[in-house]
């Protein structure tokens, strides 16, 4: 039988699934791996930990030969290698935040209209040049040994399939070097922040065969792990939005063209095909903050809590939660926000403080929104990820934001996306849009009417905190 296979690097372990050449999925597996925090605001991970996730979750799915295989995985991470390909250093992730002051050296190097015009995104803590110039002027004996940078999801096909050390176009524009109209390493970025070209690896297209595992399997580039998402979702050019419940929170949308004037609130990125491009807007703890409060809560199972959520009314109360735990990306790009409870009450109970979570998440969404929305006319969402399996958090999303959402068959659609990538790789599919086509929803869940002018009020109340509370963290 032939099997596709996509591995997914996430944040908090790997998950790997197969699928036939209908998309219909044949197994699946996922192994954890774990990050530590040195200091406050700082995000790591042991790339050895990533190998030994996946080539655990990989052999529960059954032994080769497979028919294809591709990668995806969490985006913006920094992994350097020495000249012999040894990693040098934990990898700093995308929602580290320690290179603030190297996110203003970025701006002033190169000026902020300029990379809107080079790279069409603007500087991010977390984001690949961002940490390396952090290792620059921090580490200066890691610096001198560096050779070669990677990217997580690339390191790990890698070791695991072999090759050479490419990365593929969605991801390499998650580094803030990339000429994303252009599809190509920007050589002016690179020359005004006084870094090694020879240091970055190759560019292909995500669909491109990079190596053959065991001389058998052809293995795929992939794609970073939202643009994965939105194929595993079946977007396409010009269609509906969709929305990824992680860590983090995404809601993306493809283009058939690229990006043109952009003010950095929104990132863009070149997307699964060559003539696609994704915009997209990102919560940096949506799945994150639920899962926080859940520790706080002394690790009580997710669903229990959400039970106790569905007690409350829309609001609870005057109840609202921010979900800054991480400070925010989309619309702020503000690291240095921070969460809050406010509004509580004696009669405020967990269940109230777990729907204020959801809430929360559901605000910072419809702020994402309201970026992308004037460019769409679109209703409707596709939504997936693992909160996204829960009832009550899809019916406070489509309240909160208006939109009617889509679920679809597979929840894990980064891992589904980088399959269907091995499979057009391999040649099963003849395009993305043909693999994106066997994505199909299986219920939408609409936004409760009822409930439209409480949540319009809970909307406005989150808003006007933001505006109230951000100049206190300054």
């Amino acid at each position: 039988m032939e099997r596709f296979v996509g591995v997914d690097v996430g944040t908090s372990g790997t998950k790997v699934v197969a699928i036939d050449r209908e998309g219909r999925p044949l197994a699946r597996a996922k192994a954890p791996h774990s990050s530590s925090h040195p200091r406050p605001g700082f995000s790591e991970q042991d790339p050895e930990d990533w190998v030994r996730s996946a080539t655990r979750a990989l052999g529960e799915i059954g032994p080769e030969p497979w028919s294809g295989l591709a990668f995806t995985g969490q985006m913006h991470g920094l992994v350097l290698l020495d000249g012999r390909g040894r990693v040098l250093r934990p990898a700093i992730l995308w929602n580290d935040g320690r290179s603030a002051a190297e996110r203003g050296q970025i701006e002033a190097s190169v000026g902020r209209a300029r990379l809107l015009d080079l790279v069409a995104n603007l500087p991010i803590p977390g984001f690949t040049a961002s940490s390396l110039l952090w290792v620059r002027e921090h580490e200066p004996e890691v610096w001198k040994k560096a050779r070669q940078l990677m990217l997580p999801k690339d390191y790990v096909r890698w070791r695991i399939g072999g090759g050479d050390p490419v990365t593929d176009v969605s991801d390499a524009s998650g580094t803030l070097l990339f000429d994303v109209r252009r599809r190509r390493w920007s050589e002016e970025v690179v020359a005004r922040l006084e870094l090694n070209p020879s240091w970055l690896p190759g560019v292909v297209e995500s669909t491109a065969t990079v190596s053959n595992s065991g001389d058998r399997t052809p293995v795929a580039a992939g794609a970073g792990d939202q643009v994965a998402a939105a194929l595993g979702v079946g977007l396409v050019a010009g269609g509906p939005i969709g929305i990824s419940l992680g860590t983090s929170g995404v809601l993306a949308q493809l283009r058939a063209e690229p990006p043109s004037e952009c003010d950095g609130k929104l990132q863009q990125l070149c997307a699964y095909s060559p003539d696609t491009w994704q915009t997209m807007g990102v919560t940096l703890a949506a799945g994150g903050s639920l899962a926080w409060w859940q520790s706080c809560c002394g690790g009580v199972d997710t669903y229990a809590l959400l039970a106790e959520a569905s007690g409350w009314t829309a609001g609870c109360d005057g109840l609202t939660f921010q979900p800054y735990l991480s400070g925010e990306r989309a619309p702020h790009n503000d690291e240095t926000l921070r969460g809050s409870f406010t509004g509580l009450a004696a009669h405020h109970n967990r269940g109230a403080l777990t729907r204020a979570v959801v809430e929360g998440i559901a605000c910072s969404l419809a702020d994402v929104l309201d970026l992308i929305g004037p460019q769409s006319a679109s209703t409707s969402a596709r939504i997936s990820g693992g909160l996204a399996e829960s009832p009550l958090v899809r019916e406070i999303i489509a309240s909160v934001t208006g939109m009617s959402l889509e679920l679809m068959t597979i929840a894990d659609s980064t891992a589904y996306g980088a399959a269907l990538i091995a499979g057009v790789a391999a040649g099963a599919f003849a395009d993305c849009d043909e693999a994106a086509a066997l994505c199909k929803p299986v219920g939408a869940t609409d936004p409760v009417e009822a409930d439209r002018d409480a949540y319009a009020e809970v909307l406005g109340r989150y808003r006007g905190l933001h505006e109230r509370l951000s100049p206190l963290v300054e």
